[in-house]
């Protein structure tokens, strides 16, 4: 199996470069596994679709600031850090991806602001550098105080601050993703009382999202390619509700990567750790009945793990469609529910 195979031709015009102004105004692709048809809704339909025994399973993981610009005595230019996970409890000692990298080898220091620097202790794979800040107040107001948001790359414009709510999940409360479980951002509070009232259950799990999820696949033959471990958790009290669900709904593919984890570790039980899953078809799942999804790139993971779990054809099919009627995609645009 190629990567090739999981190609589509996307106009950049479709790329949603912002968020619309009402969460829940999104388009929702409806497509039916069975039947291998799909229908236009909205988001706001969802509530509707559900019944008594589905259970929503919402990863609560929350996006941090996690580009840093600064400077090199020396250097003329702003360099970046992008902070990817602390690697000490008192958030000093990280672990970031560096830009120019040439330019930032052991030994340099970095000046952030007049009150935080860091200098860069050691290099690692693909471009990885272990970082050791120095900070004159709290590290985490510091870092909250002069981070970005890590908007994707194919968001061609300057993070703004209404991002730093906007590209959040409204039930986003465990800081540590480098980006946000993007099918969640069409929830607001209404619609999920909606979902209650029709007799869904929630249940909330953490996966930090991290270069495991949205980096490129660098190899051609699927197979061939790993990709980078990031923590999850499931509470105890989520695990009881989604083991007695008769239908589980993942909202987004961080909640498919720890649900089919914690399935092939422990079955539904309460558990943490790392995972580094790689869901393409072929995968037998264990967990997940339904899911709710953005739009993903081409020859993506998570295009691959939509793949598996509506089959490849009838999902290319189905993108096929929403370029056609010109659905909105990646973070900020529409989703689909493949049932």
């Amino acid at each position: 199996m190629n990567l090739s195979e999981f190609d589509y031709l996307l106009p950049p015009e479709l790329i949603a470069q912002e968020p619309l102004a009402d969460r829940s105004a999104s388009r929702m692709l409806i497509v039916d596994r069975a039947s291998g048809t799909w229908t236009d809704a909205r988001f706001t339909d969802l509530p509707g679709l559900l019944r008594p025994g589905d259970c929503l399973v919402l990863n609560d993981s929350r996006v941090f600031p996690a580009r840093l610009f600064g400077r090199k005595i020396g250097y003329d230019r702003p360099v970046e850090l992008f902070l990817l996970r602390a690697l000490s409890a008192d958030h000093l000692r990280w672990r970031a991806l560096a830009r120019p990298g040439r330019h930032l080898q052991p030994g340099t220091r970095v000046y952030l602001t007049p009150r935080l620097q860091c200098e860069i202790l050691e290099s690692g794979a693909r471009g990885e550098r272990t970082i050791q800040f120095e900070s004159h107040g709290d590290i985490d107001r510091e870092l909250e105080f002069c981070g970005h948001i890590p908007l994707p790359p194919y968001i061609h414009r300057p993070d703004m601050p209404a991002d730093r709510e906007r590209y959040q999940t409204v039930y986003a409360t465990k800081c540590g993703s480098v980006a946000a479980p993007t099918a969640g951002l069409h929830f607001t509070p209404e619609i999920l009382e909606a979902c209650r009232a029709a007799g869904a259950a929630i249940a909330r799990i953490t996966l930090h999202v991290g270069l495991g999820t949205f980096q490129p696949l660098g190899q051609e033959q699927v197979d061939a390619n790993r990709l980078h471990s990031e923590w999850y958790e499931m509470p105890e009290e989520s695990a009881r509700t989604i083991a007695a669900a008769r239908r589980r709904i993942a909202v987004g593919t961080t909640s498919v990567r720890t649900l089919e984890t914690a399935a092939s570790i422990n079955g539904l039980r309460p558990q943490s750790g790392e995972t580094d899953i790689f869901i393409y078809p072929g995968f037998a799942f264990k967990a997940v009945d339904c899911l709710l999804t953005n739009f993903h790139l081409p020859k993506s993971s998570l295009l691959l793990l939509v793949s598996a779990f509506a089959g490849r054809e009838l999902t290319l099919a189905a993108y096929e469609h929403a370029v056609r009627e010109r659905y909105r995609f990646f973070s900020y645009g529409d989703c689909m529910l493949i049932l």
